[in-house]
């Protein structure tokens, strides 16, 4: 039930994001780019009784998927604007968040810092 719960308020807060964007893309947009997804993660994870030391983990596993989005984002605008079809453009924007966040593994360990 309460997973029922979970997934029904995460719909309204995407369908109203949704809605918003097809309205005003521009508000859409920067409403789409706030941690939305984070925060409601936060907050299940809280009502779930995880501890403190687990919700600052999936933080920062946030903070670090944080430059492979925006590259992604970048990626598929890019080939929108070049009229590549939105489902090969999301194609490769996965891609491209997949190979960057495997650049930025490497780099992370040559450092010896673990991501």
């Amino acid at each position: 039930m309460y997973t029922l719960v979970k997934i029904l308020c995460s719909a309204v807060v995407i369908g109203i994001v949704t809605e918003v964007a097809r309205r005003f893309p521009s508000y859409g947009g920067i409403i789409a780019a706030l941690p939305l997804v984070s925060i409601l993660s936060i907050i299940w994870l809280t009502v779930q009784s995880e501890s403190s030391e687990h919700i600052q983990r999936f933080t920062v596993g946030v903070i670090v998927g944080l430059p492979a989005t925006m590259f992604m984002l970048f990626v598929i605008y890019m080939a929108m604007k070049s009229s590549i079809h939105i489902v090969l453009a999301i194609g490769l924007g996965a891609v491209s968040w997949a190979v960057f966040l495997g650049v930025q593994k490497a780099i992370a360990s040559m450092f010896n810092f673990s991501i």
